[in-house]
């Protein structure tokens, strides 16, 4: 329920004959709806012929069964869902992105930010290309299409494109009768792929998305490794890889409770993170409540391995969008149409209130306004992850230092600044627990960077369209 931003979904399917790709990828964009609102894409090849439809705002608002008609049939299709976390949000820097070129025409999708963008684009600036956008992903393109004037194939060229990106990058790339996904040596994103009754191929970003079109679970793509799909058959191919760094946070918060991410599901990671928390941290309370939506798995674990009963604290209003990912003016006008208090359960009590995250703190001071003004007696917060001390530079909107609350004021203050009872976090060594032996990426909790930083900002400018 925090106001936390996340990079993209991307999508991927390829056909053994010419089929209706569109309504498919329109279905599995919607699964991966949560993973980003400002904008989506659809692109297809039929016969080496591309199509292509997106826009800024939601699945529902950019596609309509007309649209999805003319977008047509064809052999290779991917898709994307956007949250902006380098370049503006507007109708050019969605996705995917299509270039021709003298080998063949591409389309490109990526999930995740790369740390050394600029001095890429410098470089690639310094020798002649011309860029559109101000988005990462054009420059993951630009470098794959000069690498693919001196390769045999295009999954050639993105491996020797792959050892100049830094940071997290999840791609699905259309040639005009070939599908390339690719997964970051460290695995920041997840990424995996499966297969429809059909015989259709299907990449996603999640497995919720093959769930809703009913594919069958294959395997995650791992990391480091450029998966190709052609008529010829499925090839794997690896860049050398670094230990997995799968962002801890895709559990604790992005994904989807009902996805599997690196074999492990989601809603029981959650239930464990809970139960972790209620061991390290009891409360003599009355009740707990969990702040939806990916605060009621952990909220279930506290309340099993508390013995203090669960409650339904908050009805949640599902025609509203997600808070975390609204533009700021629209905030608080959201948060107040999306949660109703469920009066009943709450006035009079004590609370365990279980969210997934605190980071500037003003959200959770809204929710705890609300739970006070209907007569809530003691508020006793406990967070699902540890405080956030460090901003994220691998697509997730983890703001800087400064505006970190975590990394301002000691626990005691934060306790005061947002009027609790008491307040407790999940310990780094939690993680640990909840992904039972799982490596993962915890940058932001004081873990340690995988990668080089950034030693000037990530975000690229573009002129303003009025």
């Amino acid at each position: 329920m925090q106001e936390i931003r996340e990079e993209c979904g991307v999508f991927g399917a390829f056909a053994p004959q010419t089929s209706h790709l569109a309504p498919l990828a329109y279905s599995a964009l919607c699964a991966l709806q949560h993973r980003g609102q400002e904008g989506c894409g659809i692109a297809l090849s039929c016969g080496g012929h591309f199509t292509y439809h997106k826009n800024t705002g939601l699945v529902n608002e950019v596609f309509d069964a007309s649209t999805l008609a003319l977008l047509g049939k064809g052999e290779v299709c991917i898709g994307h869902v956007r949250y902006c976390t380098t370049g503006e949000n507007n109708r050019i820097n969605t996705q995917p992105m299509l270039i021709n070129h003298i080998k063949e025409s591409l389309a490109i999708a990526h999930n995740g930010n790369l740390v050394n963008a600029l001095p890429l684009r410098r470089e690639l600036e310094l020798q002649g290309c011309i860029f559109h956008t101000s988005s990462d992903t054009e420059v993951i393109l630009y470098l794959i299409a000069k690498h693919r004037l001196e390769s045999a194939t295009l999954e050639e060229a993105i491996q020797a494109c792959m050892p100049s990106l830094q940071g997290a990058y999840c791609l699905v790339v259309m040639a005009p009768n070939k599908l390339v996904a690719v997964r970051d040596p460290f695995g920041f994103r997840p990424l995996c792929y499966g297969k429809t009754a059909q015989g259709i191929d299907i990449v996603a970003s999640e497995s919720c998305a093959l769930d809703a079109l009913g594919a069958s679970f294959t395997r995650d793509i791992a990391p480091g490794e450029i998966l190709v799909f052609s008529p010829q058959g499925i090839k794997s191919m690896r860049v050398p890889s670094a230990a997995r760094k799968i962002c801890s946070f895709e559990y604790i918060y992005f994904a989807r409770a009902d996805s599997m991410l690196e074999g492990k599901s989601v809603h029981l990671a959650r239930l464990r993170a809970g139960a972790y928390l209620a061991k390290m941290h009891p409360a003599d309370a009355d009740v707990v409540v969990g702040v939806p939506d990916s605060g009621i798995d952990a909220a279930l674990g506290y309340s099993k391995e508390s013995g203090i009963p669960y409650a339904v604290g908050f009805i949640k209003n599902r025609y509203i969008t997600r808070t975390f990912i609204a533009p700021e003016q629209e905030r608080i006008e959201k948060l107040r149409l999306k949660l109703n208090v469920v009066i009943p359960n709450i006035r009079g009590k004590r609370i365990v209130l279980i969210d997934d995250s605190i980071v500037r703190g003003n959200t959770t001071r809204r929710i705890v306004k609300l739970l006070r003004a209907v007569g809530v007696k003691e508020i006793h917060m406990r967070v699902s992850s540890p405080p956030f001390i460090n901003p994220c530079y691998y697509g997730t909107d983890v703001d800087s230092q400064e505006h970190l609350i975590a990394h301002q004021h000691n626990l005691a203050q934060i306790t005061k600044l947002l009027d609790l009872d008491s307040l407790a976090y999940l310990p780094l060594e939690g993680i640990a627990f909840m992904l039972e032996g799982h490596q993962f990426c915890a940058a932001c909790f004081g873990g340690g960077y995988p990668t080089p930083t950034p030693t000037e900002p990530t975000t690229l400018k573009a002129p303003t369209h009025i």
